[in-house]
C-alpha cells in the first residue's frame, strides 16, 4: 500500500474481525511473573511521510530494574483512522521488538485491547500475533460506558458495551485525583488479572512504569530522530 487512497479498509476490518475470534481472555502466564514490558509510539512532524518511532522497556517488577530496552523507527504510509491503529503501529512494534534479548513475561501496551468497536485493539492485535500475554493500557476511552470513579488510587469500575451489556475493561484510577486509565486485557489476559497488575505496576505516577518507561525513552528518542535530515 503506497498511499492511504489504496488502502482497502473493508479489508482490513474484516481482518480484525477474523483476528478477535483468536484472542484469548483466560490467564496464561506465570503467577510469579516478574518480567513485565511497556511498549509506546509516537511520531515526527517531518512532510512528507510519517516517521514512528517505537520504544519497548522491560523491568523487572520486583525492583523496578530496567533490564532491556531497545528503539525503533519507520515511515508510516497508513494515516490515523480510529478502530484501525494496530495496522499503523503494529510493524514499527514488531521492529522494536526485535531489538531485545530479553522478552517479558506480560506486556502493557499503550493503546486498547479488546475495548475497540471488533474486540482488536492494538494490544490483543499485537498479543495473537506474537502469540503473548498483553494488556492494553489506553489514556483514552475508545467504545463502552461506566459509573462515575471515585477519586481514591486503586478505584475501579467495570467499562461495559452499549451494546451488548459485556464487560470489556476496567476504568482504573491509578493515582488519587487524577483521570483514569482504560485497561482492557489484549491476549492471555483475564479482565480482572490485567487491571491487578496495572495496579501493581503503578507506583507514584499515573502511567504504570513499563509504559510510562516506554513513554520517556520514545520521546527522547523522537527528539533526536527528529533532527536527522
Amino acid at each position: 500500500m503506497n498511499s492511504a487512497s489504496h488502502i482497502d479498509w473493508k479489508k482490513l476490518k474484516v481482518l480484525q474481525q477474523n483476528l478477535s475470534k483468536k484472542v484469548l481472555l483466560e490467564d496464561s502466564f506465570t503467577k510469579e511473573w516478574t518480567l513485565v514490558g511497556g511498549l509506546d509510539v509516537s511520531y515526527s512532524r517531518h512532510k512528507g511521510p510519517s516517521k514512528a518511532c517505537a520504544a519497548a522497556v522491560i523491568f523487572d517488577r520486583r525492583s523496578w530494574t530496567v533490564m532491556d530496552e531497545s528503539v525503533a523507527y519507520m515511515d508510516v504510509d497508513i494515516p490515523y483512522v480510529p478502530g484501525f491503529l494496530s495496522f499503523r503501529e503494529i510493524p514499527v512494534i514488531l521492529e522494536v521488538v526485535e531489538g531485545l534479548t530479553l522478552l517479558p513475561d506480560i506486556w502493557l501496551v499503550d493503546g486498547a485491547g479488546i475495548a475497540h468497536p471488533r474486540r482488536i485493539g492494538l494490544a490483543s492485535h499485537l498479543g495473537v500475533l506474537l502469540d503473548v500475554p498483553t494488556i492494553g493500557v489506553a489514556k483514552s476511552r475508545l467504545v463502552g460506558r461506566h459509573n462515575d470513579l471515585p477519586k481514591e488510587k486503586g478505584s475501579f469500575v467495570p467499562l461495559v458495551d452499549e451494546a451488548t451489556e459485556e464487560v470489556i475493561g476496567t476504568v482504573l484510577r491509578s493515582r488519587t485525583g487524577v483521570k483514569p486509565l482504560y485497561i482492557s486485557p489484549g491476549h492471555k489476559v483475564s479482565v480482572r488479572s490485567a487491571v491487578e497488575i496495572v495496579l501493581a505496576c503503578c507506583t507514584k505516577y499515573r502511567l504504570p512504569e513499563p509504559t510510562r518507561a516506554a513513554h520517556n525513552k520514545v520521546t527522547e528518542a523522537k527528539k533526536s530522530f527528529s533532527e536527522k535530515p
